[in-house]
């Protein structure tokens, strides 16, 4: 017998469900186990691309994009905000992402 089919629909929500799993895991697992996490962000990261679904824009801002390690603002991680952006570095490659402050329009 062949295994039932489950459609992409399906697949795309199990695999969004996994990825938020998995990083509350990362962040769980943080204090006693850097290595652990590290590993969570890279089994999320590969998640996302093998069933082709975006990590929702909160996720992405908890790992780093040039070493892909999971980021804890006090521990490995300084936030600041500048020039209208907030810059995150990480302590563990020494780069940076800065992310604008987007101002809302008054309604």
């Amino acid at each position: 017998m062949s295994k039932p089919k489950i459609s992409k629909a399906k697949q795309k929500e199990i695999a969004r469900e996994r990825i938020k799993i998995l990083f509350q895991q990362a962040e769980q697992r943080f204090a006693e186990n850097r290595t652990l996490s590290n590993r969570y962000v890279t089994l999320a990261r590969k998640l996302s691309m093998k069933a082709k679904v975006r990590i929702p824009k909160e996720l992405k801002r908890k790992f780093c994009k040039h070493c892909y390690k999971f980021l804890m603002p006090g521990k490995n991680a300084r936030v600041r905000v500048r020039d209208n952006k907030v810059v995150i570095s990480c302590l563990e490659c020494k780069k940076f992402m800065r992310i604008p402050i987007l101002k809302r329009k008054m309604e």
